[in-house]
């Protein structure tokens, strides 16, 4: 059964907060996720932390401009990406999670992995936040190893894997499909014991340009689900595709999309560039509040 709270305005809205190991963290106002990839094939470059050293600097000034969270991740997830071994990708991030833990106590750090075993040993390194791309459908024991766990999880929108994601594209109803999908993961979820679940439409991941935009024209319909709704198009290929550019150019074309999304009730937004996320976030606020 969704439930629902009446804002200021009297319109319904979504319950938007979640626990974070014993404290309630308010998404009522908007947050901002920072993205830092321990790998070295993502697919924009700038987000690629090459050595410790670079990470905590990055995770540094990430902070210092206003990211609630840190997401970090040792498995490109860009199609056609190269697929690697579970003991390669625990490799990849444990430490990163440790260090960034122990110097910045009081970032909420995400692991960003399809994997139950790198969840648990990455929760157990100091992560705060499951974010799987394939809502766990990928791993059987991701659902109940969160459950376990006892964090929250953000169930992305996805088909087939990362390496074949991009032969996935036919739908009859893009935005009714995806509804359904989460219906189905949400209810998952929930039976498996997961308290607090937050939805990823997914934008890039088995949808070409056109629908990625199509399902970002219609995306407030997500928040009929009840659930936080989070948003990633930094710099992905909605962006430089249609504007001919690349990737390291598409700054001000997320900010747009960015825009955008907090406008239909996004409650984070995960990007690779912090401040002019957060800079958005207090114009938008200023005009929804």
């Amino acid at each position: 059964m969704l439930t629902f709270v009446r804002d200021k305005s009297n319109t319904l809205t979504a319950q938007k907060s979640i626990n974070i190991k014993g404290t309630l963290l308010d998404l009522s106002v908007p947050k901002v996720m920072g993205i830092l990839n321990v790998t070295p094939d993502s697919f924009y470059k700038g987000s690629r932390q090459q050595t410790i050293t670079d990470l905590l600097r990055s995770a540094e000034k990430m902070l210092n401009e206003g990211a609630t969270f840190l997401d970090i991740g040792g498995y490109s997830t860009r199609p056609g990406a190269e697929d690697i071994g579970v003991k390669d990708e625990i490799n990849r991030v444990l430490e990163p999670i440790r260090q960034v833990t122990s110097r910045f106590p009081e970032a909420i750090i995400s692991i960003d992995t399809f994997r139950s075993e790198v969840a648990i040993e990455a929760i157990n390194a100091g992560a705060h936040i499951v974010n799987d791309i394939s809502a766990g459908m990928l791993d059987g024991r991701m659902l109940e190893s969160v459950s376990w766990m006892g964090v929250p999880y953000i169930a992305m929108h996805m088909r087939g894997t990362p390496q074949d994601m991009k032969h996935h594209t036919e739908y009859e109803d893009l935005l009714g499909e995806v509804t359904h999908f989460f219906s189905e993961r949400i209810s998952a979820a929930k039976s498996a014991g997961i308290k607090d679940v937050i939805i990823d439409p997914g934008f890039g991941f088995a949808k070409t340009v056109e629908q990625n935009f199509y399902l970002l024209n219609r995306v407030e319909y997500l928040k009929h689900l009840s659930h936080p709704l989070l948003i990633g198009v930094s710099r992905k290929s909605m962006v430089y595709k249609t504007l001919n550019i690349e990737a390291e150019a598409a700054l001000n074309g997320t900010t747009v999309l960015n825009t955008v999304a907090l406008l239909k009730g996004t409650s984070i937004l995960r990007v690779h560039d912090v401040k002019e996320a957060v800079e958005a976030v207090k114009l938008v606020n200023q005009i929804v509040n």
